[in-house]
Parts: structure tokens; C-alpha cells; sequence
């Protein structure tokens, strides 16, 4: 069979047009703007649905207005209500509609514990005094949610958003007590900050676009907002700014709402007294202590928690759109998963925590409270070598075997023509 060099030449070229539209689809790259295919504003699951999400024990009064879920015991012997902020849609998408969620026991003590909207759920004993509900029924179940492998998800999704590069021309400036943190990006913004700096600021001054996501990921093993007596949050609004509280936050909450606080390695966080707290707080490794005073207007992730007095969580769920969550996460540990040094006695969650029973209070249907930021049953992972964790990155290992192959198709498509040339001499 003859083929001429015209054939060979289609043929080559065939074989080229093959291999080019075959390559791998590129995918978002860690740090790029979010858009449809890299973004999700479902990035916590069912961990997202909950104003308190926590793997160990909560110890707050008076209340929590979102859902509250809690993978250890549930201390609300000040009393405590829940939900009532919910609107009809947000309880019907909690599993089986349960805005309070208790893995362990609930103590009441002689105090009330109301559920101002959906059902209530409890894996163990509740003590003294039934929990009362509005608008929902109670049922005992201890796994209407898997708190383990929600954190394990929580924990590598921390790791790898702390591997997300600050977004280009973001600035951190500190000046006195002053913290400035500025970036310019219209979709999504991020900022690399220690716990130590933000242990500077008396004020800090968050300048964004009013529609963009932001994540402030803050290293470290410890955050006391205290150090410094911070007093205010001042979100950026036009060219103004604005101290966010309940009643007041810039550009009608949209800055606050699309604001995440990253604590990946963090143990202990103290929150100020004296400040309001805008956005959500991711800190799965962490007990947070709330004090006594202001609130946290967003969501809270973390391992144990206590907090009294007007230390409540406002219902302000985060709205921001994050990079996907990879589906395929690395096996390895990361080096944050080896227990720290004890954090300070006074900050650290223990029994001495938990307020003392009051006289007559039955204490041995206590279960043992989980050890306070070593929720792990399932390993964290380690993000990949571009420092995007779990995050969806741009798969450029396959241009390797592209490029190999490419020269494959180009050496035996030369034969052709060569071989071609010759029969053509010789007839």
C-alpha cells in the first residue's frame, strides 16, 4: 500500500489535532478570583446551617440566635434559648429540621433551655428540666450528625484555605494601636496575618469592596484580643467606615456576612469583652472563650467553647463564596495535628470551666467531656505542594505526557513522509 505525502501530512495533523483536545481542563487556581466554576457558598456543609458548630462541650448562656449543634455536653445552666432568628427555610434545611443538636448530655440545672423555632435532638441525658420547645418536638439520638467527620472535613478545609497567596497589591499596616487591613479585589480577597500582630490592634479597620468575599487567615498557636483591649471592628463603607454592632455594620451587613476569620492551627482564641466580632470564625482546632460581653455577629467552627452574659452568636450566616473543597484530599497528617503545649491555665476549657452544679444538682450523668482542640478521630490532611490543601488547583501535570507524545506522533508521522518519498523514487 502506497501513501502519499500529502496522506502522512493529514495524518500527522490529525494525530496533532488529537492530542491537543485531549489535554486535561485547567481548573481555578488557588488565589484567582472566584467565578462559577471555582466557587461554592456551600463550603461548610452542614457545619454552615449552625450559628455554633462545636465538636467538644459548650458551656454559654443566655443564648444563640442561629441553630447550635454540639458534639460534646451541653452546659446551659444560666439558661439558654436557641433559634430564634431562624426563618421557615433555614430550619428546613437542619437535619431532621433540629436547630439544637446536643452528640452528649444537656444540663439544665433548675434554668430553662427553650427552642424558639424547629426540634431538638439530644444523645444523652438531659438533667433536671425538660428542654422546652415553641414550635417542634424532642427526640433522643446521639447520631443525627457524624461531629467527627464533619471536623475532619472542617480541619482540612482550614489547612487549605491557610494556603490560599494573599491576593495581589492586599495590604496589612500597623500604626499605634491601629490595624488596617485593605485589598481592592471585587470578587474575593484574602490577607496572611499573625495572631501576634492582631494582639497590637486596639481598633482594626477592614477596607474591601462591599460585594467581595474575604478571608483573613491568622497563624498561630494562641489569639487573645484581650492583650491589646481590642474595642472595635470598622468595616469599610464607600470611603467611610463603620463599627459594626448588631443594629449598625457597613454596607447593610453584606461586608460582614462575606467575612471569614481562619484559624488553622490555633488552640485557644479570647475573645474582648469589649468588641463586637463581625464575620464567622473557623477555628476547628480551637476552645473559644467568649467572655462575658459582645457578641460574635457570624458563625463559629470550633473544637469547645464557653460564654456568658452578652456573649452571644447573632444570626448572620456566612454568605461569601469560597474555592471548592477537593474531593480527593491527601492521607497525610499535617505537622498541626500533634498536640501544642497547653495553653494557659486561665484560658484552657477544663472542669473548672463548666460553672460548679448548684446545690443539689446530680453531676454523674456527666460523660467525659472531650479533650478541648484533640477532636481527632480522622486525620486533617496536608494541602499539596502549591499550598492549596484541598482546593481545586490547575492541573498542569498533564501537559507532560501531552508533550511526550506529541513528539511521538511527530517522529513516526516524518517515517511516513520519508517512506512515502521513497517508494514514490523507485516506481
Amino acid at each position: 500500500m502506497r501513501i502519499s505525502a500529502t496522506a502522512a501530512a493529514a495524518v500527522l495533523g490529525g494525530a496533532l489535532v488529537l492530542g491537543l483536545t485531549t489535554a486535561p481542563v485547567a481548573l481555578a487556581a488557588p488565589g484567582t478570583p472566584a467565578d462559577s466554576a471555582g466557587c461554592t457558598t456551600n463550603a461548610f456543609g452542614i457545619a454552615g446551617k449552625y450559628g455554633e458548630f462545636v465538636l467538644g462541650d459548650d458551656v454559654h448562656s443566655p443564648d444563640a440566635e442561629g441553630a447550635v449543634a454540639v458534639g460534646g455536653n451541653a452546659d446551659f445552666r444560666g439558661g439558654f434559648s436557641v433559634a430564634n432568628e431562624l426563618s421557615a427555610a433555614e430550619v428546613d434545611a437542619l437535619p431532621g429540621r433540629a436547630s439544637l443538636v446536643v452528640r452528649g448530655n444537656l444540663l439544665n440545672g433548675s434554668s430553662a433551655t427553650v427552642v424558639m423555632k424547629g426540634n431538638a435532638v439530644v444523645g444523652g441525658k438531659v438533667s433536671d428540666r425538660a428542654v422546652e420547645l415553641h414550635s417542634g418536638t424532642f427526640s433522643q439520638k446521639a447520631d443525627l450528625i457524624d461531629f467527627d467527620a464533619e471536623f475532619a472535613k472542617l480541619r482540612s478545609y482550614s489547612s487549605a484555605l491557610a494556603g490560599e497567596p494573599a491576593t495581589d497589591g492586599a495590604k496589612v499596616t500597623i500604626s499605634g494601636g491601629r490595624l488596617t487591613l485593605e485589598a481592592d479585589n471585587a470578587t474575593r480577597n484574602v490577607f496572611h496575618v499573625t495572631a501576634a500582630q492582631l494582639e497590637q490592634a486596639k481598633d482594626i479597620f477592614l477596607k474591601v469592596p462591599s460585594g467581595a468575599t474575604t478571608i483573613v487567615n491568622v497563624s498561630g498557636g494562641t489569639y487573645d484580643m484581650e492583650k491589646a483591649g481590642t474595642t472595635g471592628f470598622f468595616l469599610s463603607e464607600g470611603q467611610n467606615f463603620v463599627l459594626d454592632d448588631k443594629l449598625q455594620s457597613a454596607s447593610g451587613g453584606t461586608v460582614r456576612s462575606r467575612l471569614l476569620w481562619n484559624f488553622p492551627e490555633t488552640r485557644t482564641i479570647t475573645k474582648s469583652s469589649k468588641a463586637a466580632w463581625p464575620g464567622s470564625v473557623l477555628a476547628p482546632r480551637a476552645h473559644l472563650e467568649l467572655g462575658t460581653a459582645a457578641p460574635i455577629n457570624g458563625s463559629v467552627w470550633v473544637a469547645s467553647l464557653h460564654g456568658s452574659g452578652g456573649a452571644e452568636t447573632h444570626h448572620f450566616p456566612f454568605t461569601g463564596c469560597l474555592p471548592e473543597p477537593g474531593t480527593t484530599p491527601s492521607a497525610t497528617p499535617t505537622p498541626s495535628d500533634t498536640p501544642e503545649a497547653t495553653p494557659r491555665a486561665e484560658n484552657t476549657p477544663s472542669a473548672s470551666v463548666t460553672p460548679p452544679p448548684a446545690s443539689g444538682t446530680p453531676t454523674s450523668d456527666t460523660s467525659q467531656p472531650a479533650t478541648p482542640g484533640e477532636p481527632a478521630a480522622s486525620p486533617s490532611t496536608t494541602p499539596n505542594a502549591g499550598g492549596g490543601g484541598d482546593l481545586a488547583s490547575t492541573g498542569s501535570s498533564g501537559t507532560v505526557p501531552l508533550v511526550i507524545g506529541t513528539a511521538v506522533v511527530l517522529a513516526a508521522g516524518t517515517g511516513l513522509v520519508v517512506a512515502a518519498r521513497r517508494r514514490s523514487k523507485r516506481a
